[in-house]
């Protein structure tokens, strides 16, 4: 077998959560590529379908799943979906979540606990309800969560975003250790990705040019970067992994976005 072989997917099958766009279309895709059949959703559904038009290109078959994924019940549901459409299910890919940067003197406990339930909450109850189909059968059964390297640092503006990072991170651990050996799960602290998420920063170029200035290797990543790692996880190559974080994040170790909210007077 050669090594590139441990990078295959063929004939399993994942969901990917946010996978309209950015980090999660480019993981679907990717994930199609190396052999899988992929459920895809987002609330967007247009979006999706261009996503499922790569996933046939590459070969593979798609389920999309238009579906707000703030709504736990509606993430969870995409478990019954996938093997209901493709007989089985191997892959999760926690990807959908976020919050909007927001100082800590307007960040009240309902932005918390939002920030923490859209990040959080829903991965769990993904996870949770694709526990018995990732258990029955052999074969590579993997969890991937994508954070943030916000959630491993500390910046001006990111209390509620980082701390449900940071808890993401926590939760991937602690699911690693409760579902270990059978299923592995891990996850990415991402670092500055260009997305339609950092569409302002595109539009300013010495706002980009300052952000790869603070970045060791000189650029942002872009959304094939971190849909590598993922498959890493996801994939037989990364099969002696659980419990982990990878750091895709340009080498940062500290924000290097200043978001120049005022000091306290």
């Amino acid at each position: 077998m050669s090594i590139l072989d441990r990078f295959h997917l063929t004939d399993h099958v994942a969901i990917v959560t946010g996978a309209g766009r950015g980090i999660g279309a480019a993981t679907a895709v990717a994930l199609a590529q190396a052999g899988a059949d992929v459920v895809v959703s987002a609330r967007t559904a247009e979006q999706l379908e261009v996503v499922a038009g790569q996933i046939h290109e590459a070969g593979r078959r798609a389920l999309v799943v238009p579906a707000d994924l703030s709504d736990t019940e509606a993430v969870a549901a995409l478990a019954q979906a996938a093997v209901d459409e493709f007989g089985r299910l191997d892959t999760v890919v926690n990807n959908v979540g976020g919050a909007m940067p927001k100082e800590f003197i307007k960040t009240n406990v309902k932005t918390l606990e939002e920030a923490f339930h859209f990040n959080v909450s829903t991965a769990h109850a993904l996870t949770r309800a694709a526990l018995p189909h990732l258990l029955d059968g052999d074969g590579e059964k993997s969890v991937v969560t994508i954070s943030s390297m916000m959630g491993r640092s500390a910046g001006r503006g990111y209390v509620a975003y980082g701390t449900a990072k940071g808890a993401l991170a926590h939760w991937t651990r602690l699911a690693a250790a409760d579902l270990a050996p059978r299923i592995r799960v891990n996850g990415i602290f991402v670092g500055s990705v260009m997305t339609s998420a950092l569409d302002m920063v595109a539009a300013i170029p010495e706002l980009k040019e300052q952000m790869e200035g603070s970045t060791p290797l000189g650029r942002l990543g872009d959304a094939d970067d971190i849909a590598a790692a993922v498959l890493y996880l996801a994939s037989p190559a990364g099969g002696y992994l659980t419990g982990k974080m990878i750091e895709v994040d340009g080498g940062i170790q500290v924000p290097n976005l200043d978001l120049r909210f005022p000091d306290l007077g």
